[in-house]
């Protein structure tokens, strides 16, 4: 297989884009280094491109040495034929290599087995011949009655013989091909009820749906309720059709053994093929529903990562809770713990006056702006009363209810530990959740990002492909903002291109050591960080301190010595970047022509527009381009809501169905994607993602059931 054609053809990109890609690759290259400093090399391929392609990659290299394995294995047998050997070369899928092997695969004990082991073999050979003119099957199969070998009658010998055709017929890849194929496009996804259920395996109790046509959330929700034993779960397809297919290569009118083989290919489908090919079904449709999700996932994940962080403020963190109170942390603008508490404002104690003065100390000692609440047990309570002390104070404080879906995995974590080792758990949690409000990415990147809670069916899911999506997703994002050497923890190092978890402890280790880096090149000094490393790493690290002002860019060490030509060409210096007195610059390099200063500079032309992007703006954080956090001064409940309310509200989680939103009452409202745009949409990312604004209407309450309707259409388009 030309594995490079194959990608160009898959993924529409340029044959030469991809086999630069797979070198770089292969070279060692991560995916965030590529992508940022090699555009020249790649033709521009981004970060989502290269991580597709890089899939792909190992999907096909897997596919060509399951291929060989194959080839070598069949060819062991001596069976290996022209035909076979074409058959594998023209194979697609795993399935496909899978379906040629079977009939060379070494088998357990079967039926067919035990026939051949009885000498039966001859006979399912003249059976399955169909002439014309062979006397009738039990005929035939009188001749090999041998009490000795176990053959006690003609009706044994047949049986034997049409067990062997049956095994025969069920090998044959073209019947798999044809068959998985047919049903796939007219089978049907049913479930039923296997035992009484009034939750949320209800929807699915009696669900009957053409397998092209279920939703993947559908075929992951059916799929738990099997697996909880709620549901018993089948493919429909056709027996009478899918045993003429079985029957259609190898049944052959006119013979008085053709039904003997019709009886034995309807054998095969009943026996052996059908129950396979729906085994196969069910993996593929649930494969592909658990791609989409993790794709939603990773979607979704970005956006959370990418919040804009809420800087230059003083936090109070609260992780809510009842019996063992609620835990309090203040941290100054850089995340450093200010001081401890907790307070017993909600029941059973109920300690609301005590709570208050704590809360009201720590808020003026501290000069508290921001308060940030864990969205946990007790979180209703504790946002009802913090509203109340902030319209009591007056002070301008505002406050927002915080996910901390994993904060707990974080504060029970060895790096939680060794950060806080003189807090408790629930301090930890206090602490991470007043940090997630000032820098979502820095504190996030301590979890395990399936633990963060932005996705559907996660425990569902391959996790070992999970894993690799959303590790992905993590270090697209920490590297696409960058990362200040001086102040980054080693966690959010490590996820920086080019470094490992060691080395980013090496380079903490360091810092702490000799103090803040003053340049990207004192990098070099740190152990185990050699060349290579320096090279995938360095453009990612920012430090603000350095007398270079370019080491607070995302311009590369190795791109320096144009950047200064080129500032010099413009007629600028360092000393006008760092005072911000470039924004001409990108106008007079268009005046002198971007292609030939590119020549002059010995750079590629995206190179150029990069560093000219970055020294207009140095330091810059894309993150804060996009709306601030919605920050909230009083509180509702869902009882005061009404049909038709206007409401503004943050987009939480987006699913294959909808969008979650939090609109202040503390339980999220779901606008059904039918909901989302009066344009049509596919999904409903294409319309909204994690952390937008939004404006939404109320279209239905359930109070006892705590189910919110919304929607995003205005009334008069609905």
């Amino acid at each position: 297989m030309n594995i490079p054609a194959v990608l160009a053809q898959e993924l529409s990109l340029k044959l030469w884009q991809v086999e630069a890609a797979i070198r770089l690759i292969d070279d060692g290259n991560t995916i965030p280094f590529i992508a940022r400093y090699r555009k020249e090399v790649t033709g521009s391929l981004d970060d989502q491109s290269l991580r597709a392609l890089t899939d792909r990659l190992k999907y096909l290299r897997n596919l060509d040495e399951q291929r060989e394995k194959v080839r070598a294995a069949i060819s062991e047998q001596g069976a290996l034929t022209d035909e076979i050997s074409a058959s594998l070369d023209a194979a697609e899928t795993l399935a496909e290599i899978e379906d040629i092997y079977r009939p060379f695969r070494p088998k357990r004990k079967t039926r067919a087995s035990i026939a051949k082991e009885k000498g039966l073999q001859p006979l399912a050979d003249l059976i399955y011949q169909q002439k014309p003119d062979s006397p009738p099957p039990l005929e035939l199969a009188a001749a090999y009655i041998d009490p000795e070998k176990g053959v006690n009658s003609a009706e044994e010998a047949l049986q034997g013989a049409q067990d062997i055709i049956a095994e025969m017929i069920s090998d044959d890849p073209g019947i798999r091909r044809r068959l998985r194929a047919v049903c796939m496009e007219n089978g049907e996804l049913v479930s039923k009820a296997a035992q009484e259920d009034t939750g949320v395996y209800q929807l699915y109790s009696d669900f009957h749906r053409p397998l092209k046509r279920t939703a993947n959330h559908q075929v992951l929700a059916i799929n738990r309720g099997e697996r909880e034993e709620f549901l018993k779960v089948q493919v429909a397809f056709d027996r009478e059709r899918g045993v003429g297919i079985a029957c259609s290569a190898h049944v052959r009118e006119g013979s008085p053994c053709t039904e003997t083989v019709r009886a034995a290919a309807a054998d095969a489908y009943d026996r052996l093929i059908f129950p396979s090919i729906e085994r196969e079904i069910r993996s593929e449709i649930t494969d592909r529903a658990s791609e989409d999700a993790i794709k939603v996932f990773a979607l979704n994940l970005r956006h959370l990562l990418l919040q804009p962080p809420l800087r230059g403020r003083v936090v109070l963190g609260i992780d809510p809770g009842y019996r063992t109170g609620c835990k309090l942390a203040v941290v100054d603008q850089t995340g450093k713990v200010l001081d401890t508490g907790v307070i017993y404002p909600v029941p059973p104690h109920s300690k609301i006056e005590q709570s208050k003065q704590i809360v009201t100390a720590m808020i003026k000692n501290h000069r508290v702006q921001v308060i940030a609440i864990g969205n946990g047990t007790a979180s209703r309570e504790t946002e009802v009363f913090v509203a109340g002390l902030i319209r009591e104070l007056d002070m301008g404080l505002s406050y927002m209810v915080v996910s901390e879906a994993g904060a707990s995995v974080y504060s029970a974590s060895e790096l939680a530990a060794l950060e806080f080792p003189e807090f408790d758990v629930s301090l930890r949690s206090a602490v991470s959740i007043a940090r997630r409000l000032q820098d979502p990415l820095a504190e996030l990147v301590k979890i395990e990002p399936k633990a963060i809670g932005v996705g559907q069916y996660q425990h569902d899911m391959p996790q070992k492909r999970l894993s690799e999506a959303l590790d992905g997703v993590v270090e697209s994002c920490v590297n696409l903002v960058g990362v200040d050497l001086n102040t980054a923890s080693a966690p959010l190092l490590a996820r920086v291109s080019g470094l490992s978890a060691s080395v980013a402890k090496n380079i903490v280790s360091y810092r702490e050591q000799n103090g803040a880096f003053k340049s990207r090149f004192e990098l070099i000094k740190v152990p185990k960080l050699g060349p290579k490393t320096f090279e995938q790493c360095a453009g990612f690290l920012r430090v603000p301190e350095s007398e270079d002002v370019l080491d607070n860019t995302a311009v590369h060490p190795e791109s320096y010595d144009a950047a200064r030509k080129l500032l010099s060409l413009c007629g600028f210096s360092a000393e006008d970047v760092k005072n911000k007195k470039v924004s001409s610059l990108p106008q007079k390099a268009e005046e002198m022509g971007i292609a030939r200063l590119a020549e002059q500079l010995n750079i590629g032309e995206p190179t150029l527009l990069d560093i000219i992007s970055e020294l207009t703006r140095p330091g810059r954080d894309p993150r804060d381009e996009l709306p601030a956090p919605m920050l909230r001064t009083d509180v509702m409940s869902i009882e005061d809501l009404k049909p038709g309310m206007e409401l503004a509200g943050t987009v939480r989680n987006v699913t294959d169905f909808g969008a979650f939103v939090d609109i202040g009452v503390h339980q999220d409202g779901l606008v059904h994607i039918s909901q989302i745009s009066s344009s049509f949409i596919r999904h409903p990312s294409e319309a909204v993602k994690v952390g937008d604004i939004v404006t939404v209407w109320v279209m239905n309450v359930d109070v006892p059931r705590s189910r919110i309707s919304l929607t995003m259409k205005p009334p008069k388009q609905q």
